[in-house]
């Protein structure tokens, strides 16, 4: 109750110092992370986001066997399939955030690796971790892999958008700074340290940073929510309604992905403890190269005549 309270007074007095200053800059709601607490139980909308991925994710796997153009799958083999795909995802996501960001900390502190809610995942060790658990399902089912992967390419971007809503809803995830009369310019209430920090970098963002009391950002969730979740979604959606070699859907995802990812980082802001890499580009836009190098060679090989 005292943390709602906090937030409530803190929020108000975000948009007090905005009001006085006549800025145009949106200001991040601040949302309580707890959706529902039920006694000592308490909810987080960031899990109820990837429980909604998790059962839109059967629903139009089932939609898509129900319409009768995929032969040899059931609807009742989604929620084995469902099960693999959570496994990978968790353990996937997790290790990859562990390997790819922050492997010093997590070698000296092995224990802290089980602390899953502390945060900490990856979408690309996620990536990696649904195609072992697709590889085992094949196996299981005497499936090919492509056969798999195309089926489960279309369901898995409307996922992603509810996740990066998530992300959102949190306020975490912010994007870089932008100029506060962009139409889009937000400021996050939980990035203030973080804009202390820039703004001492900064003549022109310390003095955004004194008169608004925070800098203004790209909300890069939403961007991410419709690049790699909605609008990849729709390609893949249309794309596999008709009847394509094996591997193409999915190297339409690889590509599709990557590339949105890669434009996305553009805005985001990278991660405190790893800034900006070789080139100036992102762990997130080097991790998102080899998707889309795999995906132009694998699309490139499946549309060769057989």
């Amino acid at each position: 109750m005292f943390l709602k309270e906090s937030r409530r007074e803190e929020a108000r007095y975000n948009l007090a110092i905005l009001s006085q200053s006549d800025s145009p800059m949106l200001v991040h709601p601040h949302y309580d992370p707890i959706a529902i607490k039920l006694g000592p139980l308490a909810v987080h909308w960031y899990g109820l986001m990837y429980l909604v991925a998790f059962v839109l994710f059967l629903l139009l796997g089932r939609f898509r066997i129900k319409r009768g153009k995929l032969s040899g799958w059931r609807v009742e083999e989604m929620d084995d399939l469902l099960f693999y795909g959570v496994l990978g995802v968790i353990l996937g996501g997790r290790l990859g955030y562990v390997l790819f960001y922050k492997p010093e900390y997590y070698f000296s502190h092995p224990l802290d690796i089980f602390k899953v809610w502390e945060g900490g995942m990856a979408f690309h060790g996620g990536f990696l971790g649904v195609l072992i658990a697709m590889w085992l399902f094949g196996r299981k089912t005497q499936r090919g892999f492509w056969a798999i992967t195309d089926f489960i390419a279309p369901l898995v971007p409307i996922g992603l958008a509810f996740g990066r809503l998530g992300n959102f809803i949190n306020g975490e995830l912010w994007g870089r700074v932008t100029t506060p009369q962009s139409w889009w310019a937000m400021g996050f209430p939980a990035a203030r340290d973080a804009d202390s920090a820039l703004a001492a970098t900064n003549p022109q963002w310390q003095e955004w940073f004194l008169q608004y009391g925070m800098l203004p950002r790209h909300p890069s969730q939403l961007y991410q929510a419709a690049l790699e979740g909605l609008i990849l979604f729709i390609i893949l959606w249309l794309y596999s309604g008709k009847p394509r070699k094996p591997g193409q859907v999915s190297a339409v995802f690889l590509l599709g992905y990557g590339l949105f990812r890669f434009i996305a980082e553009f805005a985001r802001e990278p991660d405190a403890f790893l800034g900006l890499l070789a080139a100036n580009l992102s762990m997130g836009q080097w991790l998102s190269l080899p998707m889309i190098l795999i995906g132009a060679i694998l699309f490139w090989r499946s549309s060769k005549p057989t």
